[in-house]
């Protein structure tokens, strides 16, 4: 796993808030929901899932390193950020 440097984190972490509409500190589902169109979701609009499975597989890919309880704290997403910064050779 790669690890964020300061510049990352305060990105990753104004990312979080930005999810984070009621300031819980966690991303809910409602959440995503306030967050995401999923009415433009290929999968949505031609009746494959539902709305909500939509919005719990996009949380779940979140969730690194924690519960994959459908709610993604701020350490899974810097988590998830981190594993992706491993894969990034310079800023």
């Amino acid at each position: 796993t790669g690890s964020l440097n300061a510049r990352r984190r305060r990105l990753v972490n104004m990312a979080f808030d930005v999810l984070d509409k009621d300031g819980s500190g966690l991303v809910t589902v409602e959440d995503m929901a306030m967050a995401y169109d999923v009415s433009k979701h290929p999968e949505y609009q031609s009746g494959k899932k539902s709305k909500e499975a939509i919005l719990l597989e996009l949380l779940d890919a979140f969730e690194v390193g924690g519960d994959k309880d459908g709610v993604v704290t701020r350490q899974e997403f810097e988590n998830y950020y981190s594993s992706i910064s491993a894969s990034i050779d310079n800023e």
